[in-house]
């Protein structure tokens, strides 16, 4: 008997020896049928979007301001009875770390004395100076009364501005600031991007052209909204599997030699070509009658995707400052009783393919591992975007600090891996580089808050390069509000997610269609952002990693389940909000992670899970048995 067959038979002896008991468990108790249909005039689409992008900025400057207000709070407590020196530190520390701080102002009022940091007055026209020296007034009046201040926003050049003065407790000391206020601007322009406001991503770079996902005939995107029929990819680069396996040294110098290329890149079964002086289509017709390869297909680019039952747990409650004003969508999904079952555990990493990471974002300290870059092999996944730092606060911002957010996860790592680049955008070799480089270095759970509505054989086959190896894959349906499949979500090996409100209906951009398997909140989401800051950001990337980052919680509560059994765990226990089961709006419903950690609770997989579980088992110990060498 091969060392495969011993070992499942094995396998199947121990469990023959187990009693099985199988019992039919109740449909999840409906929510409220939000239900909005889909398919909106371009126009009221577009409408609705710009709502959600204004939300945004207005949520992000309420997040700033409160953060704000605590920084100097902070710089209060810590320099009380401090020497003029360690002030001087401590000041500087902070607008080292905090680059929107554009000057800071501290006053000893038992001695007199006064300092201004690293303070360079903006230029502007003299009605903006003036108005600037007006609230700066009113801020220095309204410390020596022993009172707060904070001016409205302001204009000086081209950047907005505010002011904020406080006064110590025992009002012996006072400080002032000038905040810069340019995340507004980053923010806004981050979602025309993310929601598809605009045409993305430009054509020019390497080529970039856009055609229609069904017939791939050229199009022009000239509106956000044509999006939803839009790929996009890079003309003169061809994606080819071979269908003999790997070419040899010989006839790869040979394609060089046709095709005018340097060496191909390679990843997996993979190769992709770059010619200086062929088209996509030209290099489609070369392939196909020289060497009839298993597949080819264009180099696609994949974009962000940003846009209460009868519980008797107790309710944890952070210290988190912006938790309670600002954080909605926690709450929404029973994140706070589910915190009695598990807070996650380090020895279960979360990998977010996305555009890196802010490493040294206070919020994020001690709960990064060191990642990788896609996009330069050699260079660290920083954020250069914000989308990826903000989509691992949501999962995993630290917890009870008082600082900014809550994450979901208070132990589970985070492992950041950059496949997007500064533009919001990465290719196919980007994104399955990512993939397939997460599951090699641990990860348990991918979130890929990224897509594209074309179906790439090269990136489902890194999809499952992963998913065979028990990694569980969340991805963002997309921002479109269009029926069309997404991909990576529409992949079967995949849990796709959907966005909704605070009030439990569908976000109006979120995709839809039969694929969705469920859904989570989407809309003014609060998280890290890049610079040490807070931004409030809709999208269903937002939505995604509270999928990802509850399937940690349940990988750290129960590591004997598998995959596909976690998957069906939070289908199972979601809230439903649509038609009765499921729906091609909200999948299955939205998450619910107390009811997805009770189901999941007990060390031992749950008894109706059990079967199934025999099976995942079987088929995990084939594959790897079939990889072994």
């Amino acid at each position: 008997m091969s060392r495969k067959n011993i070992a499942i038979a094995g396998l199947l002896t121990a469990i023959c020896a187990s009693v099985l008991a199988v019992s039919l468990t109740s449909r999840p108790d409906k929510g409220t049928d939000g239900l909005r249909q889909g398919t909106e005039h371009p126009v009221r689409e577009h409408s609705l979007k710009k709502t959600a992008l204004v939300q945004d900025v207005y949520a992000t400057e309420k997040l700033s301001r409160a953060d704000a207000g605590r920084d100097l709070n902070a710089m209060l407590t810590e320099t009380e009875g401090k020497r003029a020196h360690d002030v001087a530190l401590y000041a500087e520390k902070l607008q080292r770390s905090h680059g929107h701080i554009a000057m800071l102002m501290w006053i000893d009022f038992s001695s007199g004395t006064v300092r201004t940091f690293k303070s360079v007055p903006p230029e502007g026209t003299p009605e903006q100076q003036r108005l600037l020296r007006q609230y700066l007034n009113a801020a220095k009046s309204a410390v020596k009364k022993h009172q707060a201040y904070e001016s409205p926003s302001f204009t000086v050049g081209e950047r907005k501005y505010f002011i904020m003065s406080q006064r110590s407790r025992d009002g012996k000391l006072g400080v002032l600031a000038l905040i810069d206020q340019t995340l507004l601007n980053r923010v806004a322009e981050h979602q025309r991007k993310n929601l598809r406001l605009i045409p993305y991503p430009k054509e020019g770079h390497f080529r970039v052209e856009s055609v229609h996902t069904d017939t791939l005939q050229d199009i022009t995107v000239k509106t956000g909204h044509d999006n939803e029929n839009a790929s996009h990819f890079y003309e003169n680069e061809i994606v080819v599997r071979f269908r003999e396996g790997h070419p040899k040294r010989g006839q790869l110098q040979t394609i060089s030699s046709d095709i005018h290329c340097a060496a191909p890149r390679k990843l997996g079964y993979a190769y992709i070509f770059r010619s200086p002086d062929m088209t996509y289509s030209q290099l489609k017709t070369y392939f196909h009658y020289k060497w009839r390869p298993l597949y080819t297909e264009p180099h696609y680019l994949y974009l962000t995707n940003d846009v209460n039952g009868e519980n008797t747990a107790e309710v944890i409650t952070p210290n988190d400052q912006l938790f309670s004003a600002y954080q909605w969508n926690l709450p929404a999904i029973e994140t706070s009783r589910g915190w009695n079952l598990s807070k996650g555990s380090n020895k279960v990493t979360v990998a977010v393919v996305d555009t890196g990471v802010q490493a040294d974002h206070p919020d994020l300290k001690g709960q990064l591992l060191s990642g990788y870059n896609a996009i330069s092999n050699n260079g660290k996944p920083d954020d250069d975007v914000g989308h990826g730092t903000h989509v691992c606060g949501i999962i995993g911002a630290l917890v009870n600090n008082t600082e900014g957010v809550a994450g979901i996860s208070w132990y589970n790592k985070i492992l950041p891996v950059k496949a997007l680049d500064s533009s919001g955008a990465g290719t196919t070799y980007s994104v399955a580089e990512g993939i397939i480089w997460a599951a090699d270095h641990g990860a348990k759970v991918i979130n890929l808050s990224l897509g594209n509505y074309a179906d790439s054989q090269f990136l489902h086959d890194a999809v499952k390069y992963a998913y065979d190896r028990d990694v569980l894959l969340v991805s963002a349906a997309g921002n479109d509000n269009t029926e069309r499949p997404g991909y990576p979500a529409a992949y079967p090996e995949v849990l796709a997610v959907a966005a909704t409100n605070a009030s439990g209906e569908r976000a109006s951009f979120s995709n839809y269609g039969d694929y969705i398997d469920v859904a989570a909140p989407g809309e003014s989401i609060a998280s890290t952002y890049t610079g040490s800051q807070y931004a409030a950001l809709s999208g269903t990337s937002m939505a995604s990693p509270h999928a990802a980052a509850l399937a940690g919680l349940v990988r750290s509560l129960n590591p004997d389940l598998t995959n596909k059994e976690v998957m069906d765990l939070m289908t199972k226990n979601a809230v439903d909000l649509g038609s009765p089961g499921h729906d091609k709006y909200f999948g299955w419903g939205q998450v619910d992670i107390y009811k997805t950690l009770q189901a999941a609770s007990g060390g031992e997989v749950p008894l109706e899970l059990w079967p199934q579980h025999v099976r995942e088992k079987i088929k995990l110990l084939e594959r790897k048995l079939d990889t072994s060498p």
